[in-house]
């Protein structure tokens, strides 16, 4: 998902009008300029009707769409409106069992594991191809049931999906393991082998690509799979799930079961008879899914967890490309991604100006239906993600931040936030340490290197890092001192299937995408043959 993937979504601009800020009595901190602001108000209250039907809402277990064993729904929900799209079947432990029986059964006794590798990698392919020939309708289920723009969703997550498939595809019959020579008359050989039984764990804010980068490794490897989706984006996984099985994808390899973390998300993690466990989410959650694998079987664990990236704007930066990108690293996907910009620290030679436009930037951002052509910012995906972030920049304000731009909810309906930016940002203020998830820019100066280094690893997390800078020897040296998993010198979010992506510290453990990620859903067999009379070893 490089920036300039996205440059057509970063070029609207709106007209500005007054804040909806709800300013109590005299707050020195607020910047009057920031009340400059559209709400685009007809494009919240006059929403389009989606391009799509819900066709699936059941649970997939054993290649078959079933009702949760209770009987029970849940209702998913229309961010845009905060209507119910649909009843989701709800799963709990009974479910997850028998979805782990059909995973396990598919994998001791199916023809997945022991077909050869390259009939894998065709049925892979051939799902891709599915993708695409569907790929505008399951972007608008995506965006649906999530909010993000269509756009976003149609030309660059659905085609990603399909990117991610190709990939694992190709690597599926390139899996082999070594010929190792050993000190004595034997034959050494390793064996990688496929795990087992995955339990993958997908999180709201990129269903269709958390999918991917689960589903895709797990499956080139020869591994069978019950997935859990996350309880506020359900039903394009359950798409996608119909087309792995039109793909021709044997019945139980793939079983995706709807429904809550405290039920079905811990059943997952805590299951005897499931070998690894992938979660993508907030590092409390993934504290406790460690524990709960740990108390079980002692399943292989890999997280994917929370970030506050560092995006570093040195003195030398083209302030007018340094906003922008600046402005890309946060603002994307509603703010509602790990590895965000979201402690913009920027050189204290270039500051002013780059608040001034950086407040500029985000005045003129396009928010409304994510339906509607143009639109870089729709609504952020529930109430409680929504009450969370308006919970955040009222602390930003009464810590002595200044709020330059945005500040309230857009729209009467709906969760839609104004594009947030605070700058005079210290470090010990909750913007500046927690993981907000949402479009709230903090802006923090800095003076040198050694300082801007000491303080962007003094976080708990480690994800992501951006770094702006003409310099090379700036860029050698940010590079190797900042203690994250990714660092992206002049772009950010560049998310190739590729490029393998995790984190340091409490971002998580493990890598995904790549060739890193196949270790995931592998076992190391070591296999030793006695020789007799060995013409050589």
């Amino acid at each position: 998902m490089a920036s300039r993937r996205f440059s057509s979504m970063l070029s609207r601009s709106f007209m500005s009008s007054p804040s909806l800020f709800p300013l109590r009595g005299k707050n020195t901190n607020v910047n009057r300029g920031a009340h400059r602001y559209s709400n685009h108000a007809a494009s919240i209250e006059n929403t389009i009707t989606p391009p799509v039907k819900v066709e699936h809402t059941q649970l997939l277990i054993n290649g078959k769409f079933v009702d949760a064993a209770s009987g029970k729904t849940f209702p998913t929900l229309d961010p845009r409106t905060g209507e119910v799209i649909a009843q989701v079947a709800e799963g709990d432990v009974e479910d997850v069992n028998r979805a782990v029986l059909a995973a396990r059964k598919a994998f001791d006794e199916g023809p997945w594991p022991r077909m050869t590798a390259y009939e894998r990698s065709k049925i892979l392919l051939r799902f891709a191809d599915l993708v695409d020939k569907h790929n505008d309708e399951i972007a608008a289920l995506e965006t649906w049931d999530n909010g993000k723009p269509f756009e976003q969703s149609a030309k660059v997550e659905v085609p990603m999906l399909a990117r991610v498939f190709r990939y694992y595809a190709g690597w599926a019959d390139k899996i082999h393991g070594l010929t190792v020579p050993g000190d004595g008359s034997h034959h050494v050989q390793t064996l990688h082998e496929p795990i087992g039984v995955a339990g993958q764990i997908i999180p709201w804010n990129f269903p269709l690509l958390m999918l991917s980068w689960k589903l895709g490794p797990a499956l080139a490897c020869g591994n069978t799979v019950v997935l859990k989706t996350a309880e506020q984006t359900p039903l394009s996984a359950l798409l996608v799930g119909r087309l792995l099985h039109e793909a021709g994808l044997p019945e139980g390899v793939v079983n995706i079961v709807s429904g809550f973390g405290s039920t079905a998300g811990a059943a997952i993690a805590s299951h005897m008879d499931i070998d690894k466990v992938a979660f993508t989410g907030s590092t409390e959650v993934g504290k406790i899914i460690l524990q709960l694998a740990s108390k079980s079987n002692l399943k292989a664990v890999t997280l994917e967890l929370g970030g506050k990236s560092p995006f570093i704007v040195c003195e030398d930066a083209d302030v007018d490309q340094a906003v922008e990108l600046a402005h890309f690293a946060l603002f994307f996907n509603q703010g509602q991604c790990c590895c965000a910009g979201s402690r913009t620290f920027v050189h204290e030679r270039v500051y002013d100006e780059f608040v001034e436009k950086a407040k500029a930037r985000a005045i003129k951002r396009a928010v409304g239906d994510p339906f509607k052509s143009g639109i870089e910012q729709g609504p952020q995906v529930d109430s409680e993600q929504f009450k969370k972030i308006l919970k955040y920049i009222k602390h930003g304000v009464e810590n002595g931040a200044t709020l330059q731009a945005g500040g309230d909810r857009l729209g009467s309906k709906g969760y839609y936030i104004q594009p947030t930016v605070f700058s005079d940002v210290k470090d010990d203020m909750l913007i500046a340490t927690d993981e907000i998830f949402g479009p709230v820019q903090t802006i923090l100066k800095f003076k040198d290197l050694d300082e801007v280094i000491a303080r962007a690893n003094n976080s708990r997390y480690g994800l992501a890092s951006g770094v702006f800078t003409q310099n090379l020897d700036t860029a050698n040296r940010l590079m190797r001192a900042l203690r994250v998993g990714s660092v992206w010198i002049n772009c950010f979010d560049v998310l190739d299937a590729t490029i393998p992506f995790g984190g340091y510290k409490m971002s998580g453990i493990g890598r995904e995408k790549g060739i890193y990620s196949l270790n995931n859903y592998l076992q190391v067999k070591a296999v030793v043959t006695a020789i007799k009379n060995p013409a050589w070893l």
